[in-house]
């Protein structure tokens, strides 16, 4: 009957599927001519789909795990990787009744994260995977420094389904041979076609929108998540108390950044635990975790797995502590806290090791990329790249990510102490950031471009340039430099140039220097002079030949003290002084003096400034060749780029490497020496002997004498040395103290010290020779007897001595 069924169903859809053919072959009559066209140019188009889509080749993708179980061999893991102890049993069986039990006090909340399988598909629990572990690198020792070394480690992979932590894949069920096939779709495939096209080109429109920037605003704009407060999470939280922790703290791993317990980011907790429990959360988090209170003893906020608690539960009311408790009760609650009570198992897993290459390495292969939006920041190992590039941050105009606004570049052991590089690409302006430590004191470089005498902006580390200079300001035509803490109070000089008469050099300022038109100079506040006195600020107008001066203003005066200099190029009959006149100097002054109205007073200050115009302008000259070896200086470094090696680094020292070598030569040719100097003690002695002969008793006998013999010369001979050294060391001490008697009334300070250190030290190497010799007297009659010992059971000895012995 199902067969009858199929076959009918089968007969009345191809019954309906010719009517649909023939319907539409009526819609769609043209005239003949018409058609024969139509026939030509679809049969070419036939050929050529054909010819297109056999050139097609389709590959099914794999599918994309989240976990990468398959790239460990657990085979190679341990045996704990791979199975449960009984303890770790009786501990999955306790959090699966606990569990169940959650379940059925809390149905309304999700089920608790207990035990997730680990590489080996092994149920563990999850304290059980915790292991502390004490490293030897200090860097770890603080939380901030060690999040920021596990960030580095974690990649941050999407959950298969974000609101569940571990997701198992269910596996779908064999095809059944004689299942019964579905029915055919009796949708009209030129409506579907029809439907097709429609939406490819409303898709095209949208894209089209979207890329004028139409759309932008509302891609920008805040949607609201479905899923928000369902989605899980995993983060650390440090308790206050320990460490002077001052208040607890959240820790995200993936970011290494902290932040408080009434952060709007974190929603709500559901469990927590560390290497020793389990607790859940049974507090209300309508307002996030900012209500929450973190104290794990009390029972009533958090629900522990196991009784053994970091922290004593609550103390009992007196209430509570007044009943009556008879001796079988008491001894029926210690049995049941027997029964009940369970330690947390030992952790499976293996202690960490982290080797110094790794530690150093820090990202996976040394290298991580992290895609945000609008933004992508990439991580390097040190040394990994030759520049000494260890981040970069790249930020976009764009979500596609196709239009860059500006990089930021950081840079570690370079030896031009360049720290960070910001490269802004819609101005074209450039900033190198350096540390302290740079050949020319350079603080910071902005620039668009590196030829001179462009816009730039160059700050230093004024407290290292003798000169006081901060900042110095330069384009085409001006340069402005600032100073501080200079023994002359010049705070600010301004600098005009004039065209260049001649084409541009690399060293124009050295051969083709710009000409000055004008000089502005300030100074600081000098509390030692008169406020009429104290120039504030001073211009030479080169070309017009004046110098403009202007006085620092009292405290109670509204207006300062100006002063005019008209500069006159003509001299007496002899053609070498100026004629100074009264013209030649215009004054505004608040209080006048007497002296200031003087030709004598006008023309020194005059001579005085003319020699102050003359010293700027060479400073100028100086800023303008000190400008160009920093530019010379810059490229030849961003060229060479080379880093700074540790001498602790062995690894890649090379000065390091080749002092090890040295050092590995030397104590290698000491062991030799050392083997040497222990060869046979009686070679000497039997080398006298004609080779081959047989010893006698009297022989060997002699041999032992003489032996023993120059070991005595030996031992005396090494006794007479130092007593020798001892007594030249006293004669020395006894003439320098006689000739201090003698000379003590007319010796300076420096040599009595010179003497007492002598005395010092000669008296320390007597008393180390005295108790040299005192110690030889005390070792040589025992490396007598020893020696005597040792040849006595010398093996080519022993049976020619026996009858001595």
């Amino acid at each position: 009957e199902v067969l009858k069924e199929k076959v009918e169903e089968e007969e009345e859809a191809e019954r309906a599927e010719r009517a649909e053919r023939a319907e539409r072959a009526e819609k769609m009559m043209r005239p003949m001519e018409v058609r024969k066209e139509d026939t030509t140019r679809t049969q070419e188009m036939l050929r050529d789909l054909e010819r297109k889509l056999s050139e097609i080749e389709v590959s099914i993708p794999e599918k994309s795990s989240t976990f990468t179980k398959d790239a460990i061999d657990t085979s190679k893991l341990p045996l704990s990787y791979q199975s449960n102890t009984p303890k770790e049993e009786h501990l999955l069986q306790v959090a699966d009744n606990f569990s169940r039990q959650y379940s059925h006090l809390c149905p309304d909340r999700v089920p608790l994260f207990l035990y997730p399988v680990n590489e080996c598909n092994v149920p563990k629990f999850v304290s059980t995977t915790i292991r502390p572990t004490l490293m030897p690198y200090p860097e770890l020792y603080n939380w901030d420094t060690c999040a920021q070394f596990v960030s580095d480690f974690l990649s941050a992979v999407p959950l298969p389904d974000p609101l569940k932590p571990v997701v198992k894949e269910e596996e779908k069920a064999p095809p059944k041979k004689y299942a019964v096939k579905p029915p055919r779709d009796l949708t009209s495939r030129f409506e579907r076609e029809q439907e097709i096209k429609r939406q490819e080109g409303v898709k095209a429109e949208e894209e089209k929108r979207l890329k004028q920037g139409e759309r932008l605003a509302e891609q920008e704009s805040a949607k609201t998540d479905p899923l928000h407060g369902l989605r899980v999470h995993s983060w650390v939280l440090v308790l206050s108390g320990k460490r002077e922790v001052p208040e607890s703290f959240f820790i995200d791993p993936f970011t290494a950044r902290s932040y408080s317990t009434q952060d709007d980011h974190f929603l709500g907790i559901e469990s927590l635990w560390n290497h020793k429990n389990y607790w859940v959360n049974m507090q209300d988090c309508w307002n996030c975790c900012k209500d929450l209170v973190f104290d794990l003893g009390d029972p009533v906020r958090w629900e522990y797995l196991l009784l053994e608690t970091d922290k004593p539960l609550l103390s009992l009311t007196e209430e509570e502590d007044d009943g009556t408790n008879d001796d079988d009760d008491a001894e029926n609650l210690g049995k049941e806290d027997e029964d009940k009570s369970f330690d947390m198992p030992c952790s499976w897993v293996e202690q960490i090791e982290i080797s110094p290459e790794a530690f150093e390495t820090r990202c996976p292969n040394g290298k991580k990329v992290i895609q945000y939006k609008r933004a992508r920041l990439e991580k390097w190992a040190p040394y990994l790249n030759n520049n000494g590039l260890v981040c970069r941050l790249t930020t976009y105009e764009d979500l596609e990510c196709t239009k860059i606004l500006e990089i930021k570049e950081w840079f570690q052991n370079r030896e031009d102490m360049l720290e960070l590089k910001h490269i802004n690409k819609v101005t074209g302006l450039n900033i190198d950031y350096f540390k302290p430590g740079h050949p020319q004191a350079l603080r910071a470089h902005s620039y668009t471009s590196m030829q001179p005498e462009m816009d730039r902006v160059m700050e230093f580390y004024e407290k290292v340039r003798v000169d006081g200079l901060i900042k110095r300001e330069e384009t085409p035509r001006t340069m402005t430099e600032y100073y501080q803490g200079r023994p002359d109070l010049l705070s600010y000089r301004h600098v005009n140039f004039g065209p260049r008469t001649k084409k541009l050099a690399l060293n124009s300022a050295e051969s083709n220097p710009r000409p000055v038109v004008k000089i502005t100079e300030r100074f600081f506040r000098n509390p030692a002079k008169p406020a009429d006195e104290d120039v504030a600020e001073r211009v030479f107008l080169i070309l017009d030949e004046r110098i403009q001066l202007r006085y620092h203003c009292r405290e109670d005066h509204l207006t300062a003290s100006k002063r005019e200099f008209l500069w006159r190029t003509e001299g007496d009959s002899k053609g070498n002084k100026i004629i100074m006149t009264p013209d030649m100097c215009l004054s505004f002054e608040v209080e006048p003096m007497e002296h200031t109205k003087k030709l004598l007073y006008q023309y020194e200050a005059m001579m005085k400034l003319k020699n102050e115009e003359k010293l700027a302008r060479h400073q100028a000259w100086e800023s303008e060749l000190e400008v160009l070896e920093i530019l010379k200086l810059r490229e030849e470094e961003e060229a060479a780029h080379a880093l700074t090696i540790s001498i602790y680094d062995t690894k890649r020292n090379e000065k390091s490497k080749e002092y090890r070598e040295a050092m590995e030569r030397m104590m290698h040719e000491e062991h030799l020496w050392q083997a040497e100097a222990q060869l046979d003690y009686l070679a000497p002695f039997l080398a006298q002997l004609p080779p081959g002969e047989k010893l006698t008793r009297w022989q060997a006998m002699r041999l032992k004498d003489e032996c023993l013999s120059d070991f005595k010369q030996r031992l005396i001979d090494k006794a007479n040395l130092i007593q020798a050294r001892f007594e030249k060391e006293t004669q020395e001490l006894q003439k320098q103290q006689q000739w201090y008697q003698e000379n003590q009334v007319t010796l300076t300070p420096e040599d009595e010290d010179l003497y007492l250190s002598y005395c010092s030290q000669a008296m320390f190497r007597i008393r180390v020779m005295e108790q040299r010799l005192n110690r030889h007297k005390e070792l040589a009659p025992l490396k007598y007897l020893a020696l005597e010992e040792k040849l006595y059971k010398d093996p080519r000895l022993v049976e020619l001595l026996k009858v001595f012995v």
